[in-house]
């Protein structure tokens, strides 16, 4: 089955507002960049928005938070974005923090049928507060539910027309989880290419998981922290 579309606009234009939406990327690292510029242009509002993070000032998830499409983030860490701050301390995001293991693990869970399930981080804290506890061999252990959303929106390097998907290096990180949860998935990718023409070996993501794929215009993948040093003798 041929799944490509045109482009990011064609990609999101029947997402509405109050939409859940899942971004991959870690940081900055294999976020969906042209697909979240689209969502800016289209204007899609309250959108809940699960992500390990919210970019930075200016870029990524970033922008979405500028104009106010964000409502809700459900994420593990904001230190970033000092937008992302200033909404979250003056009530006008509303924020859920996880801890990142149980982010990715509730991701996880969520694409591959499971309700929910147990996890020692944050018993006895802030986290636990509201939920199920319950003991296992002598040790207490917090109920944590399986996330799932109506979109999830992934960057990959390479997919071919199927949407299978092969990501490079450390943008693996959510995206291959949040491919799977996303009751409808896009993909935005660096090279497309037809079927047969990947290592069915080194497919992380099988098209089964995707319904849209499409050609990325372009892609910046600016990094968050440039630190350098001195070379050795210079």
């Amino acid at each position: 089955m041929n799944k490509v579309i045109a482009n990011a606009k064609s990609a999101v234009s029947d997402i509405p507002d109050n939409s859940t939406i899942m971004f991959g990327g870690f940081g900055l690292c294999g976020i969906p960049e042209n697909c979240i510029a689209a969502l800016v242009k289209k204007g899609t509002k309250g959108i809940t928005a699960i992500s390990n993070n919210c970019g930075v000032d200016g870029f990524g998830l970033g922008y979405l938070l500028e104009t106010r499409q964000i409502i809700k983030m459900i994420s593990s860490y904001v230190g970033e974005n000092k937008e992302f701050e200033r909404q979250m301390l003056a009530g006008e995001l509303e924020v859920e923090l996880n801890p990142q293991g149980t982010l990715g693990e509730r991701i996880r869970a969520g694409g591959a049928g499971i309700p929910g399930f147990y996890t020692p981080t944050g018993y006895g804290t802030e986290v636990a507060e509201g939920k199920e506890t319950k003991e296992f061999d002598g040790k207490q252990y917090v109920l944590e539910r399986a996330l799932h959303a109506d979109y999830a929106i992934v960057k990959a390097w390479k997919g071919d027309s199927e949407g299978n998907l092969i990501f490079r290096k450390t943008a693996l990180n959510f995206n291959t989880m949040m491919a799977m949860a996303g009751t409808i998935t896009i993909a935005e990718v660096e090279e497309l290419v037809e079927p047969g023409e990947l290592d069915p070996n080194f497919i992380h993501t099988s098209g089964i998981f995707v319904q849209r794929i499409f050609k990325g215009e372009k892609f910046e993948k600016r990094i968050e922290q440039v630190t350098t040093r001195k070379r050795e003798g210079n």
